[in-house]
Parts: C-alpha cells; sequence; structure tokens
C-alpha cells in the first residue's frame, strides 16, 4: 500500500504556490487600481465575468463527480476525484458574490432605469438575499456529498492535519458501510444536480438577463446551468492533463480515460450550441422588437457582431470539427490547449452578454490588458483552491482507499 509520505504525495505540499500566489496578487492590484481609476466600470465587469466564468467551472467540475455517481459510470472513479477537487473554490467564490455588492452601481444598471413595477425583484437588498441563499444552498449540498465521497475515498487512511483528524474522527463513530454510504452520496448527488438546475438558472436570471431588465427568454435559465457543465469538463480535462503530464501512471490516468471524458465534452459542446441556438431562432422568428433588439445589439452591430462571430468559432465550430477525429480526445496536451481555447471562449460569451449593457454607445470592444490581469488573478485563486484541496486529499488522485464502484 502507498503511503502517504510517498514522492507522489510530497509533490503535492512542496512550497511550488508562489506562481498561484503571484497571479492573484497581480489580479487583486490591478482590480483595485482599476476600481479606483477613471474607468471603474471596466474593473467591475471583468471581475463579474471572472465571478460567474470560475465559479461555473468548479460548480461543474462537481457536477461531473455527481452525475458519473447517480449514474453509475464506473469508469470515472479517477475523475471524479480530481473533479471534486475544484468545489474547494466554493467557499472563495461565494466570498467573491457578496463582493458584487460593493460595486453595485456598476455591475446592476437597472438602478437607474425605470424599471416598469420590476422593483419588487429588482432591486439589490433581495438580489443579494435570494442569489446569495441559493448559492449557500448549492453549496452546502455540494459539500456534504463531498464529504461522503470523501469518506470512500480516504475515510481508512490515518488522518495528517488537524482538518483530517475532524473528519477521521466523525467518520469512525458513524462506522458506516460502504453500501450505505453510496446510498447517502446518491442522495446528496441528485439533491446538488436539482439546485445546480435552480439555482444557477436563478443566477443566470438576475446577474445576467436582468443587466437588460425588460428584456426576457424563458430559456435563458436553461441555457445558464448548461454552459457550467460544458466549462467545467473543459476545466477538469484541463486539470486532469496538468495532472498526468506531471506525475504519469501514478494518478492512474490512462488514454481511454481521457478519450470518454472527452466525448463529453464533445457532447456538452452541441448541447451549449443546440440551446445558444434554440433561444437564438425562437427570438428572431417571432420578430418581438422588445426581445430582438437584445440579439442585433449583439450580433449585428458594432463593435459586438465580430466578437459574437468569435465566440461562435471558438466555443462551438472549432471543437466541433477537432473533437470528430478520435484520437485528438486521448492527447493530454491537445485537448488542454483545445479545453483552454474554449473557456477563453465562454469568457468571451459572457462579455458578449454582459458588455453592451454596461457599456452603452460602446464604439470598440471593451476589452483590454485590465481583463487578462483580473483573469490572471482569479486562475491564481482556483489554481491555490484546488491545490489546497489536493494537499489535504492527494489520494483522491493517486489511490482510492476503498473501493469505489457505484
Amino acid at each position: 500500500m502507498t503511503s502517504a509520505n510517498s514522492p507522489f504525495f510530497d509533490a503535492f505540499r512542496r512550497p511550488a504556490g508562489w506562481g498561484f500566489s503571484s497571479l492573484l496578487a497581480v489580479g487583486v492590484v490591478s482590480f483595485l487600481a482599476a476600481a479606483g481609476g477613471r474607468h471603474p466600470h471596466l474593473a467591475w465587469q471583468a471581475y463579474l465575468i471572472n465571478f460567474l466564468l470560475w465559479s461555473g467551472i468548479a460548480q461543474g467540475g462537481l457536477l461531473f463527480s455527481a452525475l458519473m455517481h447517480v449514474v453509475k459510470a464506473r469508469w470515472s472513479g479517477r475523475m471524479a476525484g480530481i473533479a471534486e477537487s475544484m468545489a474547494a473554490f466554493f467557499p472563495i467564490s461565494f466570498v467573491l458574490f457578496l463582493f458584487l455588492f460593493v460595486g453595485r452601481d456598476h455591475v446592476f444598471p437597472w438602478l437607474h432605469y425605470d424599471l416598469h413595477g420590476k422593483e419588487a425583484w429588482l432591486n439589490v437588498p433581495f438580489l443579494l438575499a435570494r442569489d446569495g441563499l441559493g448559492l449557500l444552498i448549492l453549496y452546502g449540498v455540494g459539500f456534504v456529498f463531498l464529504y461522503h465521497s470523501l469518506n470512500l475515498r480516504v475515510g481508512m487512511l490515518a488522518p495528517v492535519g488537524k482538518l483530517r483528524t475532524t473528519l477521521h474522527r466523525r467518520w469512525s463513530r458513524a462506522e458506516m458501510d460502504p453500501d450505505a454510504i453510496r446510498s447517502r452520496m446518491t442522495l446528496w448527488a441528485m439533491l446538488y444536480c436539482l439546485s445546480f438546475a435552480l439555482v444557477l438558472s436563478l443566477i443566470g436570471y438576475d446577474l445576467v438577463m436582468a443587466l437588460d431588465p425588460h428584456w426576457i427568454s424563458t430559456l435563458f435559465g436553461a441555457y445558464c446551468f448548461v454552459k457550467p457543465i460544458y466549462i467545467g469538463l473543459g476545466g477538469l480535462i484541463v486539470l486532469a492533463s496538468v495532472l498526468y503530464i506531471r506525475y504519469g501512471a501514478d494518478t492512474g490516468l490512462t488514454a481511454d480515460h481521457f478519450h470518454d471524458v472527452g466525448k463529453l465534452f464533445f457532447g456538452f459542446a452541441l448541447v451549449w450550441a443546440d440551446f445558444f441556438y434554440a433561444q437564438f431562432v425562437v427570438i428572431w422568428y417571432g420578430n418581438i422588437p422588445e426581445e430582438t433588439s437584445y440579439v442585433i445589439a449583439r450580433t449585428m452591430t458594432a463593435p459586438w457582431r465580430g466578437l459574437a462571430w468569435t465566440v461562435l468559432l471558438v466555443s462551438f465550430v472549432g471543437p466541433f470539427l477537432i473533437l470528430l477525429n478520435k484520437k485528438i480526445k486521448t492527447l493530454p496536451r491537445a485537448m488542454t490547449v483545445l479545453c483552454t481555447a474554449v473557456i477563453a471562449g465562454i469568457w468571451l460569451e459572457h462579455l458578449l452578454l454582459i458588455g453592451p449593457a454596461l457599456n452603452h454607445g460602446a464604439t470598440r470592444l471593451p476589452l483590454g490588458i485590465l481583463d487578462l490581469l483580473i483573469t490572471l488573478g482569479f486562475l491564481g485563486m482556483m489554481a491555490l483552491a484546488v491545490r489546497f484541496f489536493l494537499n489535504l486529499f492527494p489520494e483522491v488522485v493517486h489511490m482510492p482507499t476503498r473501493d469505489m464502484s457505484p
């Protein structure tokens, strides 16, 4: 049996987080400097986009593990363990959401509009309360699912550190057999899936669609929870590829793992594009001015028209054509590049949805080096959170200690 003192485990504990910490510092300094500068709305625009993007990656990552458990996908054990590490971003995501209150004048343009009776729904206290409660439920259910999953993976190992000692003591007192743990995991996995759909629909309505308060799309909520699944799979592939490239066979990952998760990624590329198109075509053929104006502004007018085509090419057309090839799905380096490009494309898609509402009359894209620096800061936060999780539970990558079959 591999011990917790092996070189593989020590690799996660090396002081190698300086690079990620530097990214975080660069992002924080850039945001604070821009928020206190001449155009604070650009800083808050980048903040909102990155909050939605990185929270979606973390939420979609844990959803992968929950879905794989519910459908009893035996192949996914290794990948599911890696996906669960992204849940470490949940507490950070919640704090980042609360911080939106500080920038409310810049991220909620409807504060300055005549809402024609929608004030009961669109007011800052109620919005933050309902969305905050939704995120608490989503993250709470996710952590309970993760708690039982870790019990199966590491519950029998000797505890290391205060947190693992506390968890080990609770697991020991419960004395549940693996079948009982799996049963509870199934319940909480299904609750997480349900919460995921409901809460992310609400977040999509409140933080994206409501930026144009008089535009309505009944399909927008579904579109907003399909997208995190897509980028969550992309984030999972990137993380698994990095671990595989660095540690090789010690991770237990094989070409088959990458091929299978690559097929899922390909499938959700189609699902995302289908929801994108279904929403577009209904609005277009309905030809109702209060609906079509939203689409026209983002697809037919400068400077957003070129961005719309870029999003379509980078986030769907390119991945669709490339992933038709079977072999490409088994190549971690190639999939890392592809998934990184897709995540960047979805970042731009958020800008396409949010930008026109926050930049009325813009003659050029509100996009510059500031957006890159703030995004790097969020990347640093995500990387540090995942690294913290893997420091605590390296076994989720290396060695499950109980039978993890569904």
